[in-house]
């Protein structure tokens, strides 16, 4: 968590940043974090993913501490944009149509990245069971996937660290 002046994805400015990449990639964290996931995740869950970057350090880790535990959920990611060569598409990893699907992203502010990502895999034809993010900066996310059918929940959100989201 860092204050400053930060420009985030959507062009917008900020006061406070958080680089999830940095706690989801250090050792000392990284399985606490999969097993907080893991508490969100419903048990019907075969498989977790979103758009890369920002769901795949979350989703690898959740499923490979899944699997330590005797719970097996399949980890992939979405494209930003079709590869025209090898299988093609948008989805990377292992996923599969019959799959019960959580997405997930490090940081959400609206939930674009989430939605969109829900999209993909949907048309893929899984079906997307929750989306969860580690960290809900912007407050927006839920009520957007409300709107898609979808549920949402975040292990954190900008209250609990001190801040007024920053949505819209």
């Amino acid at each position: 968590m860092r204050r400053g002046d930060f420009t985030l994805k959507s062009g917008r400015r900020s006061s406070w940043f958080i680089d999830s990449k940095q706690t989801i990639t250090s050792p000392e964290v990284m399985v606490d974090v999969a097993l907080l996931m893991l508490e969100r995740i419903p048990a019907d869950a075969s498989a977790i993913g979103g758009l890369t970057m920002g769901a795949d350090g979350l989703s690898f880790i959740t499923a490979g501490v899944a699997a330590t535990r005797g719970r097996m959920l399949r980890a992939f990611s979405v494209r930003k944009e079709v590869k025209d060569h090898g299988a093609g598409g948008r989805i990377a990893g292992s996923l599969g149509e019959d799959d019960r699907v959580v997405i997930t992203e490090d940081t959400v502010t609206r939930g674009t990245s989430l939605l969109e990502a829900a999209r993909v895999v949907r048309e893929f034809g899984a079906e997307v069971v929750a989306l969860v993010a580690l960290v809900d900066r912007g407050g927006t996310a839920a009520a957007m996937a409300e709107k898609e059918g979808l549920r949402f929940d975040a292990i954190y959100r900008a209250t609990d660290l001190g801040f007024e989201y920053e949505g819209a």
